[in-house]
């Protein structure tokens, strides 16, 4: 907006675009962020193109940063278990939620009692959580979801809300004043209490990549993880965890020879 918003459409040219960009990475914006704040750009001109609104697509042929190939940090079973057994105990129900049911830390920040039912064992993700703009709908359409609460977070779930004292009221992960966290603080809180244990630190994205790890080694289906992790299709999934699923032919070979075995005409 500051930058582009009070042109028209027709009025922005390739080099505008350019120049928005090289002055991002100028002034050491993360190479994703420069990526994602052209894309919804990118959105707008493919629809008004539809629509014969504009002549020219200025976004096509920018030169944008490459974003560099991290590897995302994805802790062990055993391993993630002991991350939360030493953090301070008013933060354990918040990191397992992280690693045990994979919400974004908007999702986190928003989420509420009324949303988890532990009777049938659900999370309810239905709002997320922005630090400008308070509450939010979910990331997108598939963000809304339902996702299990397994035995391991049940229990930190109930002793976190044994601990808070306030029933089944407001939000589940609050400060003292009984707002959504400070994402700052409680990585803050958490880097000590590793730091002291000797620990590698974990964030709370990264959690989410654990618990994306957990369910594929779990063997839980794709489609079914897809829906859990809220992305809006199977390929996002895909895209992002497919290296983490069993492929190598010895093992594609193995299952087709089961099921070959056991579905054999007499």
């Amino acid at each position: 907006m500051p930058e582009l918003g009070r042109l028209r459409l027709s009025a922005i040219r390739r080099n505008d675009l350019q120049d928005l960009v090289d002055r991002m990475v100028a002034a050491g914006r993360s190479l994703s962020t420069v990526r994602n704040t052209i894309l919804p750009l990118r959105a707008i001109y493919r629809y008004v193109i539809d629509r014969d609104e504009v002549a020219v697509n200025p976004t096509l042929k920018l030169r944008l940063p490459a974003v560099r190939g991290k590897r995302e940090r994805v802790a062990r079973a055993a391993e993630a278990a002991t991350l939360l057994a030493v953090l301070p105990p008013n933060d354990r129900a918040l990191w397992a939620t992280a690693v045990y049911a994979g919400l974004r830390r908007g999702e986190l920040q928003a989420l509420e009692w009324a949303d988890i039912n532990l009777d049938n064992n659900l999370i309810h993700v239905n709002r997320s959580w922005d630090h400008k703009a308070g509450v939010i709908p979910p990331k997108s359409r598939a963000g809304e979801r339902r996702v299990p609460i397994t035995n391991a977070l049940r229990q930190h779930l109930l002793t976190h809300r044994l601990r808070q004292g306030r029933g089944q009221q407001g939000y589940v992960f609050a400060n003292r004043n009984g707002r959504p966290f400070d994402p700052g603080v409680i990585l803050a809180r958490a880097r000590k209490a590793w730091q002291t244990a000797k620990l590698e630190p974990i964030t709370l994205h990264e959690c989410r990549h654990t618990y994306a790890a957990f369910m594929i080694a779990g063997e839980v289906n794709v489609k079914a993880l897809s829906t859990y992790m809220g992305h809006t299709s199977i390929t996002v999934t895909l895209d992002r965890y497919g290296h983490l699923l069993p492929g190598n032919e010895q093992h594609a070979a193995a299952l087709l020879h089961t099921w070959l075995q056991a579905n054999r005409a007499p």
